[in-house]
Order: C-alpha cells, then structure tokens, then sequence
C-alpha cells in the first residue's frame, strides 16, 4: 500500500466526521495561534523598547554628580558633587569622546496669550543633537554664538507646542519661561514616551547659558553627556568621564558615590534580559495549550480505533499489514496537526497584527516562532497519534470481524 493511497484513505476517513475533526483541530489551532502570538507580542515589546532607549543616542554616556562626604556622613546622590561648564569642555577633549554636551534642566511654567503650561526645561549646546539623535522639524535649532551670548531663543517639544499653539505653527511667535520673554526657533520632531512612560516631547530646549542665568540662577551643571566614536568603547568611555571628574574635583579614586554614570548599552542589556524572561514565560504558558491539542487528539483517535475495528479487520482480511494499518492512523494524526498547525499560524499572525497594532509597537513574528509553533503541532500528531495507531495494528483480524 503506498503513501499516497494511505494519505487519500487517512483524509477520507477525516472527511467522514467533518465535526469531530474541526473540533479536535481546534486544540492545536488554539495551541499554535497562542504560542506565535505570544512570541510576537513579546518580541515587538522588546523591539519597541529598543527603539526607544536607541532614539535617545546611540554610543552616549551619561554622567551625574553624586554625594560628597562631610563629617563623616554621606547625602544621596547629587547632594554634594556639582559640575562646571569647564568640566564638559575637559570630557569633550578625551579621546575616546565624538561629541559631548552639558545638560541643566528643571521645571519651568510657560505661558502664550491665554494659555500656560507647566514643563521641563533643558539647557544645552547643538552637540545635544547629534547626541541623542533628534531632529529639528521645523526652524531650527540654537547656534554656538547663541549660546555663548545667552539668547533668550527657545525650541519646542511637539507635547508644548500642541499644548499653547494648537493647531498653529510655533516658530517666530514669542512665549514667557518664568516671565522672561523667549523667541520660539524651532520645532522638535515627536519623539514618543519612552519604554518606562517618560514623555520626551513635553520640553523645551535652550542654550545652557540662558538657563543658568535666568531660569537656574547659578552656574552648575546637572549632568553632562558624551558619545563614544565606537560602540565597543562605551564602557571605556564611562570609566574615563568618572575618573577624569574624580581627578578634577580631587576625589579619592577608591569614593564611588563621587559621580555615577549609566549607558545607554546597559540599559538596553537590561531590557533584552528582561523581555527573554518574558519570552520564555509567553511561551511556555502558550506551550500548555499546545501539549492539551496534543491530548485532544490522542483522545479522539482512540475513539477512532474503538469505532472502526470492524473496518480494521476487513482491511487485514483483504491483505491489509499492521504496517499499512499503523500508517493511515498515524497519517490521520498527523494530518489533523499539520492542517491545525496552519490554520493556528493564520490565527497567531493575525492576533499579532491586531495586537501590534492596538498597541502601537511593530509586529515582529518571525519565521523561527513559526516553524517552531508548526513543527512542535507536527510532532505532537506523531507523538499523540502513535499510541492510538499502534493499537490498531496489533488487534486481531479475527476478533475483529466479530466485533458488532
């Protein structure tokens, strides 16, 4: 009996009950939908919170002033250590260093005509661009000259301007920063929250200058940020910026709450790290369902067997070997999981689709959650399916034929 004989009798005995076969691939069609879904859904969270820690610069260290002792006792982070504007010229001169910025930042209340709105400000130089990857929409953005005279010039997040213009377009139009009248340069693209909530678009952006003069009153900085030239010299580049303001301010190398540092490398670390676990959790709860079709169809293919051992024994009466009988009902198996496990991979990338898509995050299925998902459906109609199938062959052909 060839394999093609025995798949046309498998699918026409399948085609005989077309209920019980639709419900029995049901399991697996849940099953295979669940476990690409699944994978996809946790995929595109982690390509989603990828993108969002990348659009915040590639390369870039990130470094802040930390406690400084006194009597014996230590305030919390950025109690104590302040850093100049001299400090990121002395950063910016390390030669492991592309671009490097200062940052002083605070909350500030706007206000335009009727409207007002409570922000945050950020006192850089146009390094800051190039840092962290944004672009001006629309204007521009400050120059050097700009910020060495402390122009009172200011560029807005999409969040602000939406917030006092509406509709209307924010550049040349001039608005109050905690009363101190600034001409509005530019627009920022819309960046989007960050993976943790943070709304990057509700800022706005000033020469460090201006900031310190009028709106911090002082000549700190808050933190300063630098890329390194390559990625694999990020980590080095961390431990320079640390030592080199160590150095300056005369700290003890051993005194690690002096200044701390993070970059964006290990934050993306932590994040892929994070999202396996949720991966691996996804998938295994999604592997249940798969391991329950697996059961459905081991359950109605005993059934199968019990009904047609009439039919067995005619088919082993005509010359029908345990091998030929073994096969169709491993055939049936398998054909049950094969189409179910299709049928699941249709349902899995839709749900991914929609939930991509409600969600606003990409849709990333990819091939191996796919053949994963299909080839597992497969095996367990071997696995599930062999036992049944076996059975079958070893009955007698003679108790068969008396079977009523």
């Amino acid at each position: 009996m060839t394999w093609m004989l025995t798949l046309r009798v498998a699918l026409r005995a399948l085609l005989r009950n077309k209920m019980r076969t639709c419900l029995t691939m049901l399991g697996i069609i849940i099953g295979v939908a669940a476990v690409i879904s699944m994978l996809s859904i946790a995929n595109g969270a982690k390509a989603n919170i990828e993108a969002s820690i990348a659009s915040m610069g590639t390369n870039c260290v990130h470094v802040f002033g930390g406690s400084k002792p006194k009597q014996g006792l230590r305030g919390g982070r950025g109690t104590g250590m302040q850093m100049r504007a001299a400090d990121w010229r002395a950063v910016a001169e390390l030669p492991t260093v592309a671009q490097a910025c200062p940052v002083v930042n605070g909350p500030c209340q706007l206000v335009y005509g009727s409207a007002n709105w409570g922000t945050n400000y950020t006192g850089t130089t146009p390094n800051f661009l190039m840092i962290r990857s944004w672009l001006v929409e629309r204007g521009r953005f400050f120059s050097e000259d700009e910020v060495r005279s402390g122009a009172h010039v200011v560029v807005l997040g999409t969040e602000v301007a939406k917030k006092l213009f509406g509709a209307t377009d924010p550049v040349g139009k001039i608005i109050r920063v905690q009363n101190f009248p600034f001409a509005v340069i530019g627009l920022m693209e819309e960046k989007g929250e960050t993976g943790w909530g943070m709304q990057r678009d509700d800022v706005i952006i000033m020469p460090y200058t201006t900031a310190q003069r009028k709106l911090k009153g002082n000549q700190w900085i808050n933190s300063i940020s630098a890329s390194a030239k390559r990625a694999d010299q990020v980590a080095a580049l961390e431990e320079q910026v640390v030592n080199l303001l160590k150095e300056r301010y005369r700290v003890r190398p051993e005194d690690s709450d002096a200044f701390y540092a993070y970059n964006q490398a290990e934050a993306t670390k932590q994040a892929n790290e994070s999202t396996q676990v949720f991966s691996v959790l996804l998938g295994g709860v999604a592997s249940v369902s798969l391991l329950v079709g697996g059961i459905g169809i081991m359950n109605i293919m005993l059934v199968s067997v019990t009904e047609r051992i009439r039919e067995i024994g005619i088919r082993m009466a005509l010359g029908a070997r345990g091998i030929d009988i073994l096969g169709q009902f491993l055939v049936e198996s398998v054909a049950l999981s094969i189409f179910g496990g299709a049928l699941g991979v249709a349902l899995g990338s839709f749900i991914s689709l929609a939930v991509a898509r409600v969600a606003h995050w990409p849709a990333v299925i990819s091939p191996a959650s796919v053949w994963l998902a299909f080839g597992f459906s497969a095996l367990i109609g071997v696995f599930f399916g062999f036992y049944p199938a076996l059975q079958a062959s070893r009955l007698d052909p003679i108790q068969c034929l008396r079977h009523e």
